[in-house]
């Protein structure tokens, strides 16, 4: 069983296309996060995801119910939006009240790893 703290290795970066349909419904935002989600069709509530988006006290800024993931189990998308740059409080939220986090696109995480890799090369001139 993976860990939940080590949710980072076990989703894929989510990367929406640059098409204008998608900049219609997720116009830019800074301090944002999207995240992709996935449940049965009579799981699906907006108000619970709402919920569980304010439980890690962010606010949900879209919601959009995108496709059909497989009609044998009657499955659905959500992409959703967040007020947080780092999702990762938000999918474990997410997580506990019953929906699958597929994956996320956050610019925190990108800045997070330039954060670490410019660190160490400051240790390595240092020689600490």
């Amino acid at each position: 069983m993976p860990l939940k703290d080590d949710i980072l290795s076990q989703n894929q970066t989510l990367a929406l296309p640059p098409h204008p349909e998608l900049a219609r419904l997720f116009p830019p935002v800074e301090e944002s996060s999207t995240l992709l989600l996935s449940c049965r069709r009579g799981d699906y509530s907006a108000s619970r995801i709402a919920r569980a988006v304010e439980d890690c006290d962010a606010h949900l800024l879209n919601l959009n119910v995108t496709a059909d993931t497989d009609n044998l189990d009657n499955r659905i998308a959500i992409e959703i939006r967040v007020s947080h740059r780092n999702p990762l409080s938000v999918a474990r939220s997410l997580e506990r009240y019953g929906y699958e986090v597929e994956g996320f696109d956050s610019a925190s995480i990108a800045d997070n790893d330039l954060i670490r890799s410019r660190l160490a090369e400051l240790m390595h001139y240092l020689e600490v």
